[in-house]
């Protein structure tokens, strides 16, 4: 748990089943809580609702956010949902890819680029498109504490983009993503993944270059 002034950042791993393109893979899932003592948005909720539930502990859920559509980032939302009745929020370019999870029930609310949630404690994320590893794919940035912070999804990673070459997918995408939208941002800015450990936009932009001679 980070705590900057009023404003907490819990991170919570579970551990479930990523299946594409007829494959299944086993991942483990970042999710993260951000607010204070009395109210969260949940960032990705992930195979295991009762985890998220136990660490949200009570305190009021105003959205559950998916950064995309993947099924392990949304595997665990719609029973979060009707348990802390809260609304899931998606960017619609990812429909077809929550439809494969969820065919009877939509989310209820479309995520936009530029939008802003704003965080119990002080402060706002702003909603950024970021489409290449999904096509309705999003990072959230913010200030919090004073300190810049991005939850990126399965977009950056400590060691590069997402993956590509699998349905719905570009790697020339996630690039130009990335590049345009991330690494314009404070070099200090933290860096929340979808998976694995914590980074920086300074310590990626790096190796910028060698991701585009490595391919996807």
């Amino acid at each position: 748990m980070a705590r900057n002034d009023g404003v907490r950042v819990d991170r919570i791993i579970t551990r479930g089943e990523f299946l594409i393109d007829g494959q299944s893979f086993t991942v483990d899932n970042n999710i993260w809580l951000v607010g204070d003592d009395t109210e969260v948005l949940v960032i990705d909720a992930a195979h295991d609702p009762s985890v998220i539930l136990a660490a949200i502990d009570g305190r009021h859920v105003s959205v559950i956010v998916a950064t995309h559509g993947h099924n392990d980032h949304i595997n665990a939302a719609v029973e979060l949902a009707a348990r802390v009745r809260a609304p899931i929020a998606l960017c619609p370019a990812d429909l077809m890819l929550w439809q494969a999870v969820y065919p009877d029930r939509a989310p209820d609310l479309e995520l936009a680029d530029g939008q802003r949630l704003p965080i119990a404690g002080g402060g706002w994320l702003h909603v950024m498109h970021t489409p290449g590893h999904s096509p309705g794919g999003v990072c959230l940035y913010g200030v919090i504490g004073g300190e810049p912070v991005l939850f990126s999804g399965d977009t950056l990673f400590r060691g590069g983009p997402g993956a590509t070459g699998r349905s719905f997918s570009d790697f020339p995408t996630i690039l130009d993503s990335i590049r345009s939208r991330l690494l314009i941002l404070p070099p200090e800015t933290v860096v929340h993944t979808g998976h694995g450990d914590d980074t920086t936009i300074g310590g990626e932009s790096l190796d910028y270059d060698q991701w585009i001679l490595r391919g996807h």
